[in-house]
């Protein structure tokens, strides 16, 4: 028989109201130093992979948010889903990953500022990994 396998989401996220706490007295501007820092290492080729690593850990550093994507394959276990062809990502955020990030960032930073848009402003931030670099978290 031929099993599809069966993907899911680990989060780790503290509370709501941590989130919150960190993301007004630390999160908003050591986001902004770490998404400032890594957009400075885009320049050099050397820079290039710690910069998009950088960006995909942004939900972390801003909100403690993380989360992943994972298969369970009968018989196999559990494993991280595959990521898109390596190459393909780097031509992506070279292309359009690096800029439109930065628009979607600004986004998301300017809804965190009002209490309403908040929530949306965080969902926002957790997707920055898949629209920086196709990552599949």
């Amino acid at each position: 028989m031929n099993y599809q396998p069966l993907v899911y989401e680990q989060s780790s996220r503290p509370g709501c109201l941590l989130q919150l706490l960190w993301f007004v007295f630390v999160g908003w501007w050591l986001g902004l130093l770490w998404v400032a820092l890594a957009w400075l290492m885009c320049v050099s080729i050397i820079g290039l992979p710690f910069s998009i690593a950088m960006l995909n850990r942004v939900p972390q550093i801003i909100a403690l948010r993380g989360r992943r994507l994972v298969q369970v394959i009968p018989g196999v276990g559990v494993r991280d889903v595959p990521q898109i062809n390596p190459i393909i990502r780097v031509i992506y955020f070279l292309l359009i990953g690096i800029w439109l990030s930065a628009l979607w960032m600004l986004v998301a930073y300017a809804l965190c500022v009002t209490i309403i848009g908040l929530p949306l402003g965080f969902l926002m931030f957790d997707a920055v990994p898949a629209i920086v670099s196709l990552k599949r978290t």
